[in-house]
């Protein structure tokens, strides 16, 4: 088979019961997508390749409705009686069950980036209607580092849409008191399901061990998890406690937010990493969330900021920028302040959440700096070069203009008011 649809065949990536996995060039976009091949004729049951194809369904019908850079996004769909197909966005690399090995464990530190990038990618499905419904370390992909894309919207939920769910449908060790008693499901499953995903990765084993599926059930439904320290005693006790926190039993015990549960890992982050150089995507999410510069920004643009800027961070007494200087990229202040210094004259000092080099990007040429800029104090110093935001989606240059003009108007109240000052002084 050369092709599938309009799609050139590359090569096979993997296969199952009732579906192979390729890749393919998208020769419209020349792109390299995923797609899956479903073969449902491997189903003799008839129910069952009726609910597989339900399952087929609820996919197809999120083609272009989950824009988030932490999901898979799906391009296409074909359901045809001989023809049966979905396409996707090719990730590179290993799902996360890669990393449920003991002896593949993944640092304290990258699995609490990773659980914070999926909480904030299903508070977003969540804000769009879909509960996931299988979340695992199987449906969850890693590209590089921490680049996370949560995968498998199948057995999803979609709140509002007029049809009836498959029932019985995820994971069995994943699942959640409630979803194994066929009980109705809120976002608060998907806590539970991405807890225990939490607990394999931290621990390299499961929170029940049982030898069939009636026990496994029964553990779900009435034992304790073992603690993860008893498992690997180097677990610290804060992500301890926020994987208990996510796979309460009780439903008012357990998080009643993606907020809460990210919150608490931003937290334990914040509290337990050291890093002199380094700066975590989720350091820089939580960052650029709290800068009155990004206000406006919706939780996708600020991803995407993410993606197109420059961090680093700057030791006291540092110059940044020099009197003379060329140059377009502009920045804003994360963290700490600086002075602006003409001829050793101070003109100001600029502190978190202010901007600088502005000018370079809004004149839209080289520009000659014309003040020396050295920091004040410790800095951490977001940068963006004009040339890699003109590539970035409409919607966020349009909020990082709307940002400067709110810039300028505050700046020019303000000189409005020294010269105010200024004038009444001298009457």
């Amino acid at each position: 088979m050369d092709t599938i649809g309009n799609y050139e065949i590359i090569r096979e990536l993997g296969n199952g019961a009732t579906s192979t996995v390729y890749l393919a060039l998208d020769p419209f976009n020349n792109q390299q997508v995923a797609i899956k091949l479903f073969n449902l004729d491997t189903l003799r049951d008839p129910i069952l390749a009726k609910a597989h194809r339900k399952l087929l369904l609820t996919e197809a019908s999120l083609v272009g409705k989950l824009s988030h850079p932490h999901i898979v996004r799906v391009f296409d769909a074909v359901l045809k009686d001989a023809e049966n197909y979905m396409v996707m966005e090719y990730v590179e690399g290993h799902s996360l069950a890669h990393y449920t090995d003991a002896s593949r464990l993944l640092p304290f530190s990258t699995i609490a980036e990773i659980i914070y990038k999926c909480c904030k990618a299903l508070e977003y499905a969540q804000q769009q209607g879909v509960i996931h419904r299988d979340i695992k370390p199987a449906n969850i992909l890693l590209n590089g580092q921490s680049d996370v894309k949560i995968s498998d919207f199948g057995a999803a939920i979609i709140v509002n849409q007029q049809t009836t769910q498959v029932a019985g449908v995820g994971s069995p060790a994943y699942m959640s008191p409630e979803q194994v008693s066929n009980l109705l499901l809120t976002h608060q499953t998907d806590i539970y399901s991405l807890g225990v995903t939490m607990f394999q990765l931290l621990t390299g084993k499961l929170p029940f061990d049982a030898s069939n599926h009636f026990s496994l059930i029964y553990q779900i439904m009435n034992i304790e998890p073992q603690p993860a320290c008893q498992l690997r005693p180097e677990v610290p006790p804060e992500m301890e406690a926020i994987v208990l926190h996510a796979m309460e039993k009780d439903l008012s015990r357990r998080y009643q937010t993606w907020g809460e549960f990210a919150h608490d890992l931003m937290s334990f982050f914040s509290n337990n990493v050291v890093t002199q150089t380094e700066i975590f995507d989720m350091e820089k999410f939580d960052i650029l969330r709290e800068l009155v510069f990004f206000k406006n920004f919706s939780d996708i643009e600020l991803w995407e900021v993410l993606r197109i800027s420059e961090w680093r961070k700057v030791h006291s007494g540092e110059f940044i920028l020099r009197e003379g200087e060329r140059g377009r990229e502009f920045f804003i202040l994360g963290q700490g302040s600086v002075k602006v210094v003409k001829q050793e004259l101070l003109l100001s000092v600029l502190n978190k959440g202010d901007c600088f080099g502005e000018m370079a990007h809004l004149s839209e040429r080289a520009f000659t700096r014309s003040t020396d800029v050295v920091a004040n104090s410790n800095v951490t110093l977001i940068g963006i070069n004009p040339d890699v935001l003109e590539r970035a989606t409409a919607g966020c240059r349009f909020q990082i203009d709307n940002a400067f003009l709110r810039l300028l108007v505050k700046r020019l109240d303000g000189a409005n008011t020294r010269i105010s000052h200024l004038l009444s002084s001298l009457s």
